[in-house]
């Protein structure tokens, strides 16, 4: 028997444990459940006799030790912040690691050892990073053989809401994984290659620069430049590339009004805010003005927007203004933020999100110009059964099958741009209904 080890039964963890337990009677899989709340943990595993449900604090060493000792194989869904704990002990007891997060200094510092003991720590194996990764070395892959040579690489996703979800919702937008990674999105500066110069873009302006996006079929959409999209040349294979960005998507609109909140300071982590226990919403954003008369008139004057504007409305419709009590004890801005904007964000019973991705490779084939265009999307069934959790979760759990089927050679610290994971993985998530769709023209000048 194989026994799986699922740390955290969060929001992106539902497809997930689902796949695992599924799959356990064919494979003679034990499947546990870890979190800190064991009700949650219960409520993923819905009494499965081939699955557990545990409570697990990572800071508790001795019991995550002895916890992970008995595991073949790990898959951390805890905060990204938690994954270098998680892999120190997997190093020390010899287990696999998986994670769809963003392989970290701390992580990558484990390499050589990882490999030296046969261990595989995969990282950035969810949906962005993740399924994004797989799907464009594809693709590259795809067009390389054809005796291609791309010379432009573009790629947004988001998570949005499905067009019948909250229609009264200006944002068109609500929380479907951690919110605080929302609040906290786009915190450093963001660095791409656009026309063969490089581009850097810090946060304070983040919101402001966007990218008109357009997606087959779909709507037209804005996307803002994530992090260091440069990193990803070597990666991918690119290092002749004249445009490599890598972007979230949003709904027309989200970004303009984002940005207010941005420049006011209000998704500041760094300090905790005074009299947060008596504080209203209002007050709040008082905090940032100045004034608590004229709040809304000095954001007007201060952004230079118009009273009926789209960015207006979507601060009013979020409930800013009014004398609510915020909830809290204490709080950063940032914290304040989330908890104000999850009384409107969360996810209502019924309540379907939707979820974009999007490549598009520029290219020359042997002379001739062309273009590549290739995107998925997937809709959630409710609001516990998300998009965002099938997209996140199946990849780990498929790569998480490979693995204990020894069809993974990799070790060590990686990510999946290897045709051993892009190739299974992909073509079992397209029966699984997350299927990747192309469309190539030539470019004419």
């Amino acid at each position: 028997m194989k026994k799986i080890l699922v740390l955290g039964a969060g929001r992106s963890s539902s497809a997930l444990i689902s796949y695992l337990i599924k799959h356990a009677p064919a494979h003679d899989w034990q499947v546990t459940v870890a979190d800190f709340s064991l009700k949650a943990a219960a409520e993923k595993i819905n009494s499965s006799p081939y699955a557990k449900a545990i409570e697990f604090k990572i800071e508790n060493t001795e019991n995550s030790r002895e916890v992970i000792r008995q595991a073949d194989v790990v898959i951390s869904l805890v905060p990204a912040v938690l994954h270098p704990k998680v892999a120190l002990i997997c190093l020390q007891e010899g287990k696999h690691l998986m994670t769809a997060s963003y392989v970290s200094d701390e992580m990558k510092s484990l390499h050589q050892e990882a490999k030296s003991k046969g261990l595989l720590f995969l990282n950035e194996s969810g949906l962005d990073p993740g399924i994004d990764h797989m799907s464009a070395m594809q693709v590259i892959t795809k067009i390389k053989q054809a005796g291609g040579e791309v010379y432009s690489f573009e790629s947004f996703t988001g998570g949005l809401i499905a067009p019948e979800t909250a229609v009264d919702n200006p944002w068109r937008y609500k929380f479907t994984w951690n919110p605080r990674n929302v609040v906290m999105a786009g915190q450093s500066t963001a660095k791409f290659l656009q026309d063969g110069m490089f581009r850097y873009i810090p946060y304070q302006q983040l919101f402001a620069r966007t990218t008109p996006i357009s997606v087959p079929g779909l709507d037209e959409y804005d996307g803002y430049a994530n992090r260091d999209s440069l990193k990803y040349a070597g990666v991918y294979g690119l290092q002749n590339c004249q445009t490599i960005l890598r972007g979230t998507l949003r709904n027309k609109g989200y970004c303009q009004a984002w940005n207010i909140l941005v420049q006011l300071g209000c998704c500041d982590d760094t300090f905790k805010m005074e009299n947060v226990e008596t504080m209203t919403h209002r007050q709040f954003m008082a905090s940032f003005i100045g004034t608590e008369k004229n709040v809304e008139q000095e954001i007007l004057r201060q952004f230079n927007i118009a009273g009926q504007g789209e960015e207006m409305k979507r601060l009013i419709w979020s409930g800013f203004f009014t004398n609510e009590k915020v909830g809290l004890t204490e709080g950063t801005p940032a914290q304040i933020l989330e908890h104000i904007l999850n009384k409107k964000w969360k996810l209502n019973p019924g309540d379907k999100d939707f979820i974009v991705m999007w490549h598009r490779f520029r290219y020359n084939q042997q002379g001739e110009m062309k273009e590549t265009q290739a995107w998925l999307t997937a809709t959630g069934e409710n609001e516990t059964h998300t998009a965002m959790a099938k997209t996140v979760g199946l990849p780990l759990a498929i790569a998480t099958r490979l693995l204990l089927q020894n069809k993974i050679e990799s070790r060590g610290v990686v990510i999946p741009v290897e045709d051993e994971f892009y190739n299974p993985i992909l073509k079992e998530l397209s029966l699984l209904g997350v299927e990747l769709k192309e469309i190539t023209r030539p470019i004419y000048s």
